[in-house]
């Protein structure tokens, strides 16, 4: 399944009834990528009110990590519209982080929900995405006659031979797009074969 990731961090600034709040968007791996960004920007603007986030590790439509924190706000007004955004727009590895400076008006739980979806967008509509295609590293084992023509094979789906190991047979180690490996199976045929599970990239 592929899913468009965020190519370079951007940012946005959304102002209402004197709030700012300041949209920060990063592409993300992990947990302790989307830490590093909302620690560097607590420590950034220490005199905000609130700095929140919603976050999306992997892929948006299947996703196995996925959250959001309010960090003081009414439940469910700031972390979860942020998500809300990333999630409609399936965008994946990535984290939104606003930060609001409180205007002294009220917005109220619409106005606060409307505020961090909008701010969130607007970093969205700034976002340069990528696709983003799964792969695999596979290990292929061939005789020394047929190594061009797995090669061959390998271009034709567009997968990377990584490396090449030489003993009484040839093992070639490949990347390829997940969507594509039981086709490149099937060709293979009586050519060569792989010889391990798929290790995720």
């Amino acid at each position: 399944m592929t899913y468009s990731t965020l190519s370079a961090p951007c940012s946005a600034v959304f102002e209402i009834k004197k709030s700012e709040f300041l949209a920060f968007a990063h592409p993300i791996t992990n947990r302790d990528q989307l830490t590093f960004h909302v620690e560097h920007y607590r420590q950034t603007y220490p005199d905000a009110r609130h700095v929140c986030y919603g976050y999306i590790i992997g892929d948006p439509n299947n996703t196995t990590s996925a959250g959001f924190d309010d960090d003081g706000e009414p439940n469910g007004t700031a972390g979860r519209p942020i998500l809300n955004v990333l999630q409609h727009k399936a965008i994946g590895n990535v984290c939104v982080i606003v930060v609001r400076y409180f205007g002294g008006i009220k917005l109220g739980a619409g106005g606060l929900t409307r505020a961090y979806a909008t701010a969130t967008q607007m970093a969205v509509d700034k976002m340069s995405l990528a696709v983003f295609v799964p792969q695999s590293t596979v290990k292929i084992m061939c005789d020394f006659k047929d190594e061009a023509q797995v090669r061959y094979l390998t271009e034709q789906v567009q997968g990377e031979i990584l490396e090449v190991d030489y003993c009484k047979a040839v093992m070639l180690t490949a990347r390829l797009d997940d969507e594509k490996i039981a086709q490149f199976q099937e060709s293979l045929g009586v050519f060569g074969e792989i010889i391990t599970p798929s290790i995720k990239k």
